[in-house]
């Protein structure tokens, strides 16, 4: 008889627990419509313990509850970061469950709210990188990519921006995992031009650009998105050599370019590991290779012009712009990077002005030698500037440099320039 009472007891402290369950989801629930996710969180909790032996269409109920009070509270704006990560896990814990018990009632709207998730992160991560909190920014993306690793790019975005934190160890874990995945990033955008604003719009796909040509849009454009593989690779190799793990990168590098032998940035890449090393023998012998294979690739001309430039290598630098101008008449980079290489040699000017006395005969001499040097200086650079105007009118930072440029010059162009300029700072307000 003793034993009979103990199950009775048992099942009657089950019953209670069930209805305690019952009751706090529905206290959570009304909170929730009365738009006090906090309290609503508070009774989620204090419904953990008990959770354990509840059904599982009530433990469905209760984590789908628990995430839309989590996300709710992400909307408002409260430890954002956080309330996303929480309740994505919630919606991911509720999609498990469900999973294994078979019956699907919140699945569909969880996957729903972890897409919302994923896009507020994203959105939320390019709001702190303008905001310098990369670290902040870096993290989110991560969030993102985990809670859809099909979706890889926000994993590379995540590296990069890891280390722009200088976060640098947990970078070269991203790139390791991209490397391991044989992430590309190779595609294409598909662009077509907004009849109202002017302006070019993106489309996932072609479908969807070529439905809108049909109402909103036109002048098409496709572009292509070259691979990153090079890139990830290089930065593999910087991290390792930046912790001085020197002979680990060049074999980094060595392996990529024997997996992708077609890829021409893995080439540059480790020619410019071989640049930074000071090993001229080898960079020149790599460029050589790129080169021969490529001798009218605008592209890859210009990039060597980049890795020329960063190695302070003017002379070289100019000799590859020139190049890819002379291949590619509109390569408007080239344009940019041959006037900022040129406008690098003011600040070392503007120095030695500085240093000079006012009553000296010799630093009044100097000083005038100087500024002819600055003046000549500032004139190479027109030619180079005007042209990218031309291809760019809408490029604000190439409309100021050129505004500056004939203001040093006090040349007559400068009055119209500055009110061009005025309209472009107009036009970007207008767009915030």
């Amino acid at each position: 008889m003793k034993s009979k009472y103990v199950i009775l007891a048992s099942a009657l402290l089950i019953s209670v627990a069930t209805f305690a369950q019952k009751d706090q989801l529905k206290a959570a629930e009304k909170a929730m419509k009365a738009g006090d996710a906090k309290t609503a969180i508070t009774i989620l909790e204090g419904a953990e313990s008990v959770m354990a032996n509840a059904s599982d269409a009530e433990k469905a109920q209760f984590l789908y509850a628990k995430g839309n009070a989590y996300l709710d509270l992400a909307n408002k704006k409260v430890d954002e970061a956080k309330n996303l990560s929480l309740a994505a896990k919630s919606y991911q814990d509720l999609i498990a469950a469900e999973k294994t018990s078979g019956k699907l009632k919140f699945s569909s709207l969880a996957s729903t709210s972890i897409t919302q998730i994923k896009g507020m992160l994203v959105n939320s991560a390019i709001v702190d990188t303008k905001t310098n909190k990369d670290l902040d920014g870096a993290n989110k993306l991560y969030d993102a990519y985990l809670l859809d690793k099909k979706d890889t790019i926000n994993l590379y975005y995540a590296a990069s921006t890891y280390v722009s934190a200088k976060e640098y160890v947990t970078a070269l874990k991203m790139y390791e995992e991209l490397k391991t995945l044989n992430y590309s990033g190779k595609g294409m955008n598909y662009l077509a031009m907004n009849k109202v604003s002017g302006q070019e719009d993106l489309f996932n796909t072609a479908k969807e650009r070529d439905a809108a040509l049909k109402l909103t849009h036109e002048k098409p454009k496709d572009e292509v998105i070259p691979s990153k593989r090079g890139e990830i690779y290089k930065n593999i190799a910087l991290i390792l050599q930046d912790q001085g793990k020197v002979d680990e990168a060049k074999k980094a590098l060595s392996d990529a370019r024997k997996a992708n032998p077609e890829d021409t940035s893995l080439t540059l890449s480790e020619a410019n590991l071989y640049l930074q090393t000071k090993d001229f023998e080898t960079y020149k012998k790599l460029i050589a290779e790129v080169l021969e294979k490529n001798p009218n690739d605008a592209d890859l001309i210009f990039n060597l012009g980049v890795i020329s430039a960063n190695a302070k290598n003017a002379v070289d630098a100019e000799k590859y712009y020139k190049k890819a101008i002379e291949i590619k008449p509109d390569y408007i980079n080239a344009y940019i990077n041959m006037a900022a290489l040129k406008l690098e040699d003011e600040k070392v000017i503007i120095e030695e002005m500085n240093k000079l006395g006012t009553t000296s005969a010799k630093d009044i001499k100097r000083y005038d030698v100087l500024k002819v040097k600055r003046e000549n200086l500032f004139k190479s650079t027109i030619p180079y500037l005007q042209k990218a105007h031309e291809l760019e009118p809408t490029n604000r930072d190439v409309a100021k440099t050129l505004l500056n440029v004939y203001s040093a010059l006090e040349m007559p162009e400068y009055k119209a320039m500055k009110i061009k300029v005025k309209e472009l700072d107009a036009a970007a307000a207008a767009k915030k």
